[in-house]
């Protein structure tokens, strides 16, 4: 799935992931060397979802932290044969891939899959 149609299939899962990139948008702004007019202007801005989706197509790495701070914990297993897999953990037993794919990006947008739908029931 692409990440907007993640965000369509799980708005649970969607609420977090945007709340998150806000809170990460506003704490870049307070932390840069701009002028208060602008950060308060910022402030008052709404991150585009369109923007979210494109994002965690490119870099669906940038979302563990959203998923570690719910307790879903991701991890991607590289195998000496330049192979990769997946598991992720939570409250729920261990659940993982049965495949083992050709890249990293690979296997992180699947996971990022499984995440999303784990979020989504444990909310």
């Amino acid at each position: 799935m692409t990440g907007k149609e993640l965000l369509k299939a799980y708005p649970k899962a969607a609420e977090i992931v945007v709340k998150y990139y806000s809170e990460q948008f506003i704490k870049s702004i307070e932390a840069g060397d701009v002028s208060d007019e602008i950060k308060e202007y910022a402030k008052g801005q709404t991150i585009d979802l369109e923007y979210i989706a494109t994002f965690m197509d490119i870099n669906p790495r940038g979302l563990f932290d959203v998923f570690d701070d719910n307790d879903i914990y991701i991890n991607v297993t590289a195998f000496l044969n330049s192979l990769f897999h997946y598991s992720i953990v939570g409250d729920i037993a261990e659940v993982g891939s049965t495949e083992t794919f050709n890249t990293r990006l690979e296997a992180e947008k699947l996971a990022i899959e499984q995440a999303f739908e784990i979020l989504n029931n444990k909310l």
